[in-house]
């Protein structure tokens, strides 16, 4: 066990070693790990009962004081997400953690029964078939590959949009097979840019963890498939989690969350109910600020567009990120977030009582406020990113007000958060915002049924 004399006043980044040649890239961590306020190694396994039920509400409340301290922080971010249920046994948990990792071994199997560089320890990163189901003979696959397919040669190739194809080969007709494949070598080029500047990711197995995770959830959930940012969200839990299965189930509760982000069509972006709340909060809680918005032409608010799709990756260290995280995860925590989310839970369903957890205390800050003073609202509550995006530029008001005169303006101004974004005062002043806003909408919700 970590000892707080040594680690606390720690820097949250020292956890999570930069190479040498990168450290004036990388943006300076903000947070620090402070005894009394991080969720210690002590005060997590003092949470749980003999039996290994968790007091959530003791462990929600550690965080959104200091957050949690990074040696356990890949366990916490288990429940946070919903991968377990609190009122679960440490027996429970196992069994439903053996089920998991046979269920992702079997989806891995599938995929790479469908190509061979699943699982084969490889990233590619050139394009492995044609978008009419053709093998391509490509030099660089060729290096990378590990398939056991001829590759002699002598084989028969033609040359299709100046990729070599292989006609010896037999051409694919499953077009959710030739789009799943089409984006594999996307993956891999995303991988090897994703936290690159990390000791971590010099191991190549640690890469390839990254791309077969991505490959297996590209392949089973086929409406989003894979989009470019979600290496930066699959990312950290490679880096807590050391089991590769346990750490594609964190990433599959995160994308059941996050998944609406991605999903694009030609008349709208993924992310466009959450820039529609933005607008909203931003109007009714600064309308100067959002008619000058407006004048620039930024009315839409995508200018906000990576902060909702990558988290915040860009603007915090990557070890304030996972702070970040942890911070909204908590102040949004539902205590029946493993039931909503899990259909495999149906059997250990029924041993449990939901009503034991449905005090507010139970809840995160946030969902506290929904539940006491948030509006009906058949849509659900606003996240807690939107208030953390609209503390953003509140940060940046007067900024904004006084030298922005176009578009440009507003892109340079709020450039300047990235890697400079506190987080811990960015969560502050999102929950300043979330209560004064909800506060706001109810007294206009009173006043419209009183007329």
């Amino acid at each position: 066990m970590i000892k707080w004399g040594i680690s606390s006043g720690t820097p949250a980044d020292s956890y999570y070693e930069v190479r040498s040649d990168c450290t004036d890239d990388v943006p300076k961590s903000k947070f620090k790990i402070k005894a009394g306020k991080t969720l210690s190694v002590r005060k997590w396994q003092a949470a749980f009962s003999t039996d290994g039920c968790l007091d959530i509400a003791s462990v929600l409340s550690r965080i959104q004081k200091g957050g949690v301290h990074p040696t356990v922080r890949g366990e916490v971010w288990e429940f946070l997400l919903g991968c377990f249920d609190p009122r679960s046994t440490f027996d429970e948990r196992d069994e439903i953690r053996q089920i998991r990792r046979l269920q992702y071994a079997r989806w891995k199997e599938e995929c790479r029964e469908m190509d061979s560089h699943v699982g084969s320890g490889k990233v590619i990163t050139a394009p492995l078939i044609t978008e009419d189901g053709r093998p391509i003979k490509d030099p660089l696959v060729l290096l990378e590959a590990t398939s056991s397919q001829n590759t002699s040669d002598s084989a028969s190739t033609s040359n299709k949009n100046g990729n070599v194809v292989d006609d010896s080969a037999d051409q694919i007709t499953d077009k959710q097979i030739i789009d799943w494949k089409l984006t594999l070598h996307q993956i891999g080029l995303d991988v090897l840019r994703t936290d690159r500047t990390m000791v971590f990711y010099e191991n190549k197995e640690n890469l390839s963890k990254l791309w077969d995770i991505l490959a297996v959830y590209a392949w089973i959930d086929k409406d989003v498939g894979y989009c470019q940012g979600m290496s930066d969200l699959c990312s950290p839990m490679i880096v807590l989690l050391k089991d590769e299965a346990d750490a594609f189930w964190c990433f599959e509760k995160l994308m059941r969350r996050l998944r609406g982000n991605f999903k694009c069509t030609d008349q709208s972006v993924g992310v466009a109910n959450q820039l529609q709340y933005l607008a909203s909060i931003i109007q009714v809680l600064d309308p100067k600020l959002h008619d000058h918005l407006e004048t620039l032409g930024g009315g839409d608010y995508l200018f906000a567009f990576r902060m909702f799709m990558v988290l915040f990756r860009r603007e915090v260290s990557f070890g304030d990120s996972l702070y970040l995280w942890e911070m909204m995860w908590a102040l949004e925590y539902d205590p029946d977030i493993f039931f909503a989310a899990c259909e495999e839970a149906s059997a250990h369903k029924s041993k449990v009582s939901k009503s034991k957890l449905k005090g507010v205390r139970h809840f995160g800050k946030c969902d506290k406020e929904n539940t006491k003073n948030g509006p009906e609202d058949t849509e659900g509550p606003v996240p807690i990113s939107v208030f953390m995006v609209a503390s953003v530029l509140k940060e940046k008001r007067e900024k904004l007000l006084q030298e922005a005169r176009g578009l440009d303006d507003l892109i340079r101004i709020l450039n300047d958060v990235n890697g400079n974004l506190d987080a811990k005062k960015a969560c502050a002043g999102a929950l300043k915002l979330h209560k004064k806003y909800l506060k706001k909408v109810s007294s206009f919700s009173c006043y419209i049924k009183q007329r």
